[in-house]
């Protein structure tokens, strides 16, 4: 299912011929791998020790799955049988040609951007740098040790379980982890993650799998260069508004032994490919690195905004030395203009906000969470990136907070979100426990790691927000991982935190500073940035696990939690049939399967037991396990639609609603809305509606219901309308009234107990029915309940569909005779694209609902299902 193919592999090397910079050229060569000759895994996997190709970047589960050599990580339960790949140490090398122009220049570098994690790299068998964290570019010198034909790059990876293992056995008191490995590769109470600067999720997360992985992770190249480089372009904003723009464009240049004069050629084309400033001078270069400030004024700038809030423009700004060509000597960059702003401001209850302010406008930040795309980095394409934050874009969603636990992610995926308008919340890459910030020589590398990454993603103006870590602070303070040091080691546990203040209160705080171009710094999340309290619903982000964590409140909580800005927060589902199958026969299809347990990281695999706990609160046992998936994914989306309304309507004290979370990173069950395959879950479907620009909320909770009217932009006419009506379309109340919905605001229409809406009625039998009505036509709608889902009575069988060419595309009408709830469509493996999902149907109501794919008719016929609660 995972087979990496020919065509797979082209596609990874052209991005990452895409991915270098300026200047720089993928190493040109012939990859090979093994088990390093006499480690221990040897004797139980034979054969391992000779040498195979590889595909660079990539990683040694995925050459080791090219040659079939074991099974795909992500089908059945595979997981337990991989771990000793984990506890081997890893060759790969690499022999390439130099060509006679490079070979000639005065200087060459050899540049690494992503090794995986404890590498020793010679070059022509000698050594030439030894690295220990993956997030971090690693560059050597090799002007001299290069020859024309038959170089020979060697790199070793030593295991990370076992290069840090001994030392932290050796520790007498230990600092938290994350999640214990259950597979024996590694003892429970001597965790190595928090020590490793690597991706925290290879050592297994509550919704992916633990594959400790090593291996040539982003791309290689050399570069030449005589007297001097162009190394890095800056563009800073000093001052912008409407009317005039005052950037700075900052050189970086590497000069040799000698001073010497150069030009400097500076130019600024507009979103259209015009020229519209340049600036030439002459400057005076000293040796070692030049720090090049070049002045440029713009008129009438065309500002970047988010979606929803205006254009996404960018400009284009091309620097060059010596008005040469040479891509040692020139570089461009896309650039928004755009300023930030995060905005504390203090209100008379002693809270404090927390509002992303761009171009002078309060933001409401609506979105969700990103985890890395796949456990191996190097197999996650421009194209899949592109599906899922395009399906972000098309949920109505405004903002990513991309979580720390992974990598930090290629510029593509930055690029992509500056042209479609979704602002990113970044976290440094920590997510969780505690981490060794006492030790000098890690933070050192943790510094050298941030300055790398704020450098190379700092133009890009969807990056709003850079963020120390993930929930660190709170597990110190909140989950007993201080209390408990400070009882085993009291002057152990001060230099930990003190440690982790020097981190993440100075350290950071410092790189984004002078790097970041003004982008805002905040220390953790959930945090109000090393105040005394760490996740506050008065004061900084909030992260709210009450519901489905402990104590596993039922989703009603959420109205009673109101942040100020609410940074996690989410309910479990499993992805479609069709995505279980890629995994797992049918006969494994069972709750408490092996194969399906595997795939539930929540709770050790015991987390199926949480779900089915929530769906039966609301929609009673499930029949099977297709019903299962199903009702876990209408309570998905019922319970976060809760949730994200109710942040909403609390505007403007809650400014931000981001769940938990957008992706997965293999198929299984997790909260995403998008799961590994790029399909769609019913909470996808549902966010589109509860994020949309102008909606209804109407959210009850204790025998009332409590109604707003939401609208992101400028002030609008609108009618909001009422019905309450049986199952059957017998209307019992109604009420019709005009309003002026606020600018950027919410309207609060009014609080209705049930007994005022009932009026004597079966609440069994009746529902309440709140619209917008816009130009006569309904543009939003919400349907509540009198009692939960499972005790409503609805008619059976009272749906029809239809399916019928329609143009370009198909067309599915839907009919229902009386109230149809949570319709759910459903064409199995088809690729196919439903324009609509999940929807509640009023008596003698028709739904014409687009279907888009390179399926004909009859298969689409043939594969159709609509579930729906009434069938139950």
């Amino acid at each position: 299912m995972h087979r990496i193919s020919n065509a797979v592999r082209l596609l990874l090397l052209l991005i990452a011929l895409g991915a270098f910079p300026a200047g720089a050229a993928p190493l040109q060569a012939q990859w090979e791998f093994r088990l390093l000759p006499g480690d221990a895994q040897g004797a139980a996997h034979p054969g391992l020790q000779q040498w195979r190709a590889a595909t660079v970047p990539g990683s040694v589960h995925t050459d080791l799955l090219a040659h079939e050599l074991i099974r795909d990580p992500y089908v059945g339960a595979p997981e337990a049988e991989l771990q000793w790949i984990g506890l081997a140490d890893w060759e790969y090398r690499a022999r390439f040609d130099v060509d006679a122009a490079s070979l000639a220049k005065a200087h060459a570098e050899l540049r690494f951007d992503g090794l995986d994690t404890y590498a020793e790299v010679t070059l022509n068998d000698k050594p030439l740098l030894r690295a220990d964290n993956a997030h971090r570019t690693w560059h050597a010198r090799v002007e001299g040790r290069l020859r024309a034909k038959g170089n020979e790059l060697q790199i070793v990876f030593r295991s990370p379980i076992r290069t840090l293992l001994p030392g932290v056995q050796a520790m007498p008191h230990r600092i938290a982890g994350n999640y214990p490995s259950p597979y024996g590769d590694e003892p429970k109470d001597a965790m190595v993650g928090n020590f490793a600067r690597k991706p925290a999720y290879h050592f297994g997360w509550d919704w992916g799998p633990r594959y400790v992985a090593a291996g040539v992770w982003r791309g290689v190249d050399l570069q030449a260069w005589d007297a001097h480089r162009l190394t890095d372009v800056a563009v800073r904003t000093d001052s912008l508004d409407a009317e005039n723009a005052k950037l700075a464009v900052v050189l970086q240049v590497e000069q040799d032994a000698v001073a010497a004069p150069i030009a400097v050629d500076v130019e600024v084309r507009d979103p259209d490919g015009r020229s519209v400033a340049r600036v030439q001078r002459t400057v005076e270069l000293k040796p070692g690195r030049n720090s090049v400030d070049v002045p440029v004024e713009l008129a009438k700038p065309r500002r970047w905004w988010p979606v929803g809030h205006g254009v996404q423009d960018r400009y284009t700004v091309q620097a060059r030395l010596d008005g040469s060509a040479d891509p040692v000597l020139a570089r461009e960059q896309r650039i928004g203009l755009r300023t930030v702003e995060l905005r504390r401001e203090q209100d008379d209850k002693g809270g404090q906000g927390f509002a992303f302010v761009i171009n002078g406008v309060p933001i409401f930040a609506k979105g969700a969470n990103v985890i890395p795309f796949d456990a191996f980095p190097a197999r996650v394409d421009a194209a899949r990136l592109r599906q899922v934050l395009v399906a972000a874009r098309d949920a109505n969603m405004n903002m990513l907070r991309n979580w720390g636990g992974g990598y930090y992610e290629d510029d593509a995926f930055f690029d992509i979100a500056d042209e479609l308008g979704l602002l990113v919340w970044q976290d440094f890459m920590f997510g969780g426990g505690m981490q060794p910030g006492y030790d000098p020589a890690f933070r050192a590398s943790v510094v050298a790691e941030a300055r790398d990454n704020v450098r190379r993603l700092r133009h890009h103006p969807s990056i709003v927000l850079w963020c120390g870590n993930n929930e660190e602070e709170t597990a110190w303070k909140d989950w007993g991982h201080g209390r408990d040091l400070k009882s085993a080691d009291p002057a152990f546990a001060a230099k930990v935190w003190q440690g982790y203040v020097d981190l993440f209160g100075n350290d950071l705080r410092q790189v984004v500073s002078e790097d970041g171009l003004g982008v805002p710094y905040w220390s953790s999340s959930p945090s109000n940035d090393l105040d005394e309290k760490a996740n506050d619903s008065t004061r900084g982000d909030k992260h709210y696990w009450q519901v489905w964590g402990n104590p596993a409140l039922p989703v009603q909580a959420y109205l009673r939690e109101t942040p100020r800005f609410m940074s996690e927060y989410g309910l479990q589902a499993w992805p479609a049939v069709a995505t279980v199958d890629q995994i797992a026969t049918r006969a494994e299809q069972r709750i408490d399967s092996p194969v399906i347990r595997a795939h539930q990281k929540f709770m050790a695999g015991e987390g199926n037991t949480r779900l089915l706990h929530y769906i039966e609160l609301g929609y009673g046992t499930p029949k099977d396990f297709e019903d299962f998936v199903y009702l876990s994914q209408v309570m998905q989306a019922d319970g976060i639609a809760l949730a994200a309304l109710h942040h909403r309507a609390s505007r403007p004290y809650t400014m931000g609603s981001l769940y938990w979370q957008l992706n997965d990173v293999w198929p299984g069950a997790s909260w995403s809305s998008v799961d590994y395959f790029g399909r769609w879950k019913a909470l996808h479907y549902a966010a589109r509606r509860f994020f949309a620009p102008v909606t209804v909320a109407a959210l009850r909770d204790e025998g009332s219901t409590r109604v707003r009217l939401i609208n992101d932009g400028a002030a609008l006419d609108a009618r909001w309308r009422l019905r309450v009506m049986d199952v059957e379309g017998k209307v019992l109340r109604r009420r019709e009234q005009a309003m002026t919905l606020a600018a950027a605001g919410v309207t609060d229409i009014g609080t209705y107990a049930d007994a005022e809406l009932l009026v004597g009625a079966d609440p069994a039998r009746t529902v309440a029915v709140f619209e917008l009505l816009q130009d006569g036509k309904v543009t939003a709608r919400q349907v509540v309940g009198f009692v939960e889902a499972k005790d409503q009575v609805l008619p059976r069988q009272q749906l029809t569909s239809t399916l019928a060419i329609d143009g370009d595309h198909y067309r599915l009408r839907l009919h229902s005779a009386a109230l149809v709830r949570a319709a759910w469509i459903d064409f199995g493996a088809l690729d196919v694209q439903v324009e609509d999902n999940l929807l509640d149907l009023l008596p003698g109501e028709t739904r014409d609902i687009a279907v888009r794919g390179p399926v004909d008719l009859a298969a689409l016929r043939e594969a159709l299902k609509v579930k729906t609660l009434n069938d139950r």
